[in-house]
């Protein structure tokens, strides 16, 4: 809270004007939220290309997925954490599209992986941060992130990338802590302590589990769902989560909300443990109660889900919808298909599907864009986390129409 509090007193102290970019789409972002939405297809398509013009134009020029596109600064240095999981976003659409568009998204994403294993520590780790940050260290969070990438090479390029695979799960098994949590290997990039959003990480050891088979996948299993319990051991009797954020864990951003929502539902997915189901669905729920009939949901949201920001962390609003599609498969409750839809349909609106190159089919941070989530960046998560939801409202949608 001090750091953000701090932010927002130099932005008010700074007598430095904002670069003309940034004014401008701060300018029509407090004008209201366009009304056009450009649809589930072109929207993707878009999105998709961005994520390609951001690896080619990493400050980098590694192979990795530059983290963002600033307004006031340009492109970032390649991430690998993101890097990661985006492999698996473009696998999907080499699946779905065919032709020279599946080319091509193959093509990305074994660049990726190639260049993730380049920088594997010795031990399995992964560093935190862009590929130019400090310190260069191995981190829990961002291993297990990449961990994701890697075991969907697996399944699609085969041996090339099991024993990079193995490194990494073993490395997050071994590190963790008796009771399920990863406590020895904190990211230097968020405030200090147990983050119940890991089970994101524990998805990534249950997507190794799926790859080795049954033969060597047990092991990688039972540490997922050792830390899902840990986690569970926060949660409150409305759903919400304590330790669940990276800064300010009383007000949790909607985005970490949404990892740690997505690894409950991948345990339940994997385990078939009604009690994981349930579990789920108690945040799910709480979730519901904070979204706006338009698709608005907050940015930050509080113990009872109401709200503490005015602005939205379209990352999360998309990571959310993606969950609530999940489970909509897993329970039929049109509630959480019809939530989805007015999310996903929020965050279409503020994309630009025409202009430069730079910002077309991009997601940005916070709507509007100076809210307090990656302020004035397009992030490239935000913009993989859209594909996703998208891509999977598209197939339910798809399979509704067909019965």
């Amino acid at each position: 809270m001090i750091k953000r509090l701090a932010r927002r007193l130099r932005r008010v102290l700074d007598p430095a004007p904002l670069a003309p970019a940034a004014a401008a789409e701060r300018g029509r972002d407090r004008a209201g939220l366009p009304d056009p939405d450009p649809g589930i297809e072109r929207a993707v398509d878009e999105a998709v290309a961005w994520l390609g013009r951001a690896q080619d134009h990493s400050r980098t020029q590694d192979g990795g997925v530059a983290r963002h596109y600033s307004l006031l600064d340009g492109w970032g240095g390649s991430y690998p954490e993101t890097t990661g999981y985006i492999v698996p976003t473009l696998l999907d659409i080499a699946r779905i599209r065919g032709g020279p568009i599946a080319e091509e998204a193959r093509r990305r994403a074994r660049r990726m992986l190639d260049w993730l294993v380049s920088i594997q520590f010795p031990e399995g780790g992964f560093q935190g941060g862009m590929i130019d940050q400090e310190p260069v260290v191995p981190v829990t969070f961002n291993t297990g992130q990449i961990l994701l990438g890697l075991a969907a090479g697996v399944e699609e390029f085969g041996e090339a990338y099991i024993e990079p695979m193995r490194r990494a799960a073993d490395w997050l098994v071994t590190t963790q802590d008796p009771d399920g949590c990863w406590r020895k290997y904190p990211t230097p990039f968020a405030a200090p302590g147990e983050k119940a959003y890991e089970t994101h990480v524990a998805w990534g050891l249950l997507e190794a589990a799926r790859a080795e088979g049954s033969a060597g996948g047990t092991r990688y299993a039972d540490s997922a769902l050792a830390n899902v319990s840990w986690a569970l051991n926060h949660q409150a009797a409305n759903g919400w989560f304590a330790k669940c954020c990276l800064e300010d864990e009383d007000q949790p951003l909607s985005h970490t909300l949404g990892y740690l929502l997505r690894g409950l539902v991948e345990a339940y997915l994997f385990a078939k443990d009604p009690a994981l189901l349930k579990a789920a669905m108690k945040t799910a729920d709480g979730l519901l109660s904070a979204i706006r009939a338009d698709g608005y949901l907050p940015g930050r949201i509080g113990r009872n889900w109401r709200g503490t920001v005015r602005w939205s962390c379209l990352t999360g609003s998309a990571q959310v919808a993606g969950c609530w599609l999940l489970l909509h498969e897993q329970t039929g409750r049109p509630s959480y298909r019809d939530a989805a839809r007015a999310a996903n349909q929020y965050v279409r609106r503020t994309i630009k599907v025409e202009g430069p190159p730079e910002t077309r089919g991009a997601v940005k941070g916070s709507f509007p864009i100076d809210g307090g989530y990656c302020t004035f960046l397009y992030p490239n998560w935000a913009c993989k986390f859209f594909v996703d939801s998208n891509l999977l409202e598209r197939r339910i949608l798809s399979e509704g129409e067909a019965h």
